[in-house]
């Protein structure tokens, strides 16, 4: 690259940052969003076409910090270095958008729910069915014990659970099993009795986002495993 090349790629790079500065991601195309981060690992070359280059092999902005980091550091003109920083862009973002639930008592995923009631690490977990309420936004409003035992799911009234959810003046719900065997997995009916939860908070517009299984060192989500709908986000 000559110096008129390399005086123009600087003042090309100081003016993406700069728009950054002032508006942050407004009115950026995805290229120049990539390409932006890329001038952070790559010097004084112009990184549009592997931006470009980027975006077309892993099918857009969100495909590129779900690929994964040696697969992305294949792509021409990447490398280690940037497929490094993308990942801990990837990694600083989540960790954020945890603290952030983790604090509001906003529910993101599975793991917030199961952090918010206290199963996981517990020293002696009960069997117990709970259900945490919540708004239209994903805010926590409160949870209930709807019953405790070894056969607490097959004693679940979904009139219990529709009557404290309109006591929380709640939108939409998650179901929490927790479980003292140490085994994530559903009880004889439990997958029927979720199923009639769902209608029943349905009929009332209510939303059943998930049904947990958790114990005191995992858990699995109906939702993840498709046999409830989860509703909408």
């Amino acid at each position: 690259m000559d110096k008129t090349d390399s005086r123009h790629g600087h003042g090309h790079r100081h003016r993406l940052r700069q728009r950054f500065i002032k508006s942050s991601l407004d009115g950026f195309h995805d290229y120049e969003a990539v390409e932006l981060l890329l001038t952070y690992a790559i010097p004084r070359i112009d990184v549009k076409p592997i931006a470009k280059e980027m975006l077309r092999r892993c099918g857009g902005l969100k495909g590129i910090f779900e690929t994964d980091t040696k697969e992305l550091a294949s792509i021409p003109g990447v490398g280690e270095n940037c497929a490094f920083l993308f990942s801990l862009v990837k990694g600083i973002g989540e960790a954020c958008m945890t603290e952030h639930g983790a604090k509001t008592g906003t529910v993101r995923s599975a793991k917030d729910v199961v952090e918010y009631i206290g199963a996981l690490g517990a020293a002696e977990p009960s069997t117990r069915f709970m259900a945490v309420y919540m708004n239209s936004k994903n805010e926590i409003l409160g949870s209930e014990t709807i019953s405790e035992g070894s056969m607490c799911a097959s004693v679940v009234s979904s009139r219990k659970v529709i009557e404290n959810a309109f006591k929380h003046n709640a939108r939409s719900i998650i179901f929490v099993h927790v479980t003292a065997s140490g085994k994530e997995e559903p009880t004889d009916g439990e997958r029927e009795l979720v199923k009639a939860l769902e209608e029943a908070a349905s009929a009332v517009d209510i939303v059943v986002h998930d049904h947990i299984i958790a114990s005191r060192s995992s858990y699995i989500s109906a939702r993840d495993l498709g046999w409830i709908k989860g509703g909408r986000d």
